[in-house]
């Protein structure tokens, strides 16, 4: 009884932790801090945090890097390596899996990237900005998604799962910008070795080898480190990582039938012992059969299922925490500042004529079909809540510019863009778009 009000207090925090909005509450909180932080008397405890040195290794081998560094080349690599798994899992049976089912996506996504860069080089087109032209092309799905979540009564599946697919087609992109175009110098004995312990990984999937330390050692120890010292940004590991990531599973549907059948006959009549531990037969049973459900998941959707919260409750805020304290000065004038101003209208104005234009492109030519139970309306709701470019946007930040002003420009019409597009995506869609049956 005496617990009850501590269970009332915590069952609305219980119930938003498990829904999809709390990444996105989260987020708003540590860029709060962040910027409060770094605003501060205490700034420059803040920025001395991120730029203090965490040396990991051996005498002879040891990787010396700042905190910051440690959080965008290292934790931001299981991030990368989440999405990867996402998108393999997409291209194998989900909404990337046809080109009837990708191409509304893809001609979407590539609209909401090219033509936000478009604007964002009118604005910056040979000056010192001009290398920041991949930071609008992001999206942040996380985030993106919490919100459409606030809305979700009038956000029918189709378009979520079109929004989804659009976000998944756009960290291709931003992947794949980051690898060519924010990848200065390149060191071709270390590519040869990550090609060796990718190829590793690849075998191992191909022979059946379905223990994760497996791949946990070889692609941490081998292929990131070696991605590290190339050149390339430590993230891409990652993806490369997760396409290497078997997704089969080692035991079949009936046989795994069979199996649950004899565990389920067999354990009643094992042994009962008296007091609070189970007898050492059933303790060994119950493990076989954690064992045999492992071996019935495909390691794919195991890692992705585990390493999900992970990502949204501690790496992703923690990042944010990271990158998104710019200290605001005199110096910074949003209307007079190129980058900032490029990097608003891209996300906002760039996203919207971007991904509305090709995604109505594609279906006034018959080669997709619009999403179900959608509109013109809800499309450019959609592209609305597409500008929130957050956290592949503050990363790509960084990677872009060397110089600590320009960062700080882009961040800040990073942050302003993002938090426009979330109030006015919100209230696109409660003026505009009405509730499923209305």
């Amino acid at each position: 009884m005496k617990n009850e009000p501590v269970d009332r207090l915590m069952k609305p925090i219980r119930r938003l932790f498990k829904s999809e909005t709390a990444t996105g509450v989260l987020l708003i909180i540590m860029v709060v801090i962040a910027m409060v932080w770094a605003n501060s008397p205490w700034s420059h405890r803040y920025h001395s945090l991120w730029e203090s040195h965490l040396i990991i290794g051996l005498e002879n081998f040891k990787i010396d890097k700042s905190v910051h560094h440690w959080i965008n080349d290292g934790l931001m690599a299981i991030f990368f390596f989440v999405i990867g798994l996402e998108i393999k899992r997409e291209i194998i049976s989900g909404d990337l899996s046809s080109w009837k089912k990708a191409s509304l996506p893809a001609a979407a996504a590539l609209g909401g990237m090219l033509v936000p860069a478009a604007v964002y080089l009118i604005f910056n087109y040979d000056s010192p900005g001009e290398n920041g032209w991949g930071i609008p092309m992001a999206t942040d799905i996380a985030f993106t998604l919490g919100l459409v979540a606030i809305v979700s009564s009038r956000v029918p599946l189709a378009l979520k799962v079109f929004l989804t697919a659009l976000a998944i087609v756009d960290d291709i992109g931003a992947i794949l910008v980051i690898a060519i175009f924010y990848t200065p110098d390149i060191s071709t004995i270390n590519l040869v070795y990550a090609s060796i312990f990718l190829g590793l990984m690849i075998i191992g999937n191909l022979i059946g080898i379905r223990n994760r330390w497996f791949y946990f050692i070889v692609g941490a120890f081998g292929l990131w480190t070696s991605i590290l010292y190339s050149g390339i940004h430590a993230t891409i590991a990652g993806v490369l990582a997760a396409f290497a990531i078997p997704a089969r599973v080692k035991v079949e549907r009936d046989q795994f039938k069979e199996r649950l059948s004899y565990w389920f006959k067999k354990y009643p009549e094992t042994e009962v012992k008296d007091g609070p531990f189970i007898s050492e037969e059933k303790h060994t049973m119950m493990l076989d059969i954690e064992k045999g459900i492992r071996h019935a998941m495909t390691p794919l959707q195991y890692l992705e299922s585990k390493l999900e919260p992970l990502v949204s409750y501690f790496i992703i805020p923690l990042f944010a925490l990271a990158n998104a304290g710019v200290t605001v000065d005199g110096e910074v004038n949003i209307l007079n500042n190129p980058i900032t101003m490029g990097i608003i209208l891209g996300l906002l104005l760039g996203k919207i004529v971007g991904i509305t234009i090709l995604s109505q492109l594609m279906i006034k030519l018959g080669i997709s079909d619009p999403p179900k139970n959608s509109s013109l309306k809800s499309i450019g709701g959609v592209s609305v809540m597409a500008g929130i470019g957050f956290t592949m946007s503050l990363f790509l930040a960084d990677l872009a510019f060397d110089d600590q002003h320009l960062i700080n420009s882009a961040k800040i019409g990073i942050l302003i863009a993002s938090f426009l597009a979330s109030v006015i995506g919100i209230l696109w869609f409660k003026l505009f778009i009405p509730k499923h049956g209305e």
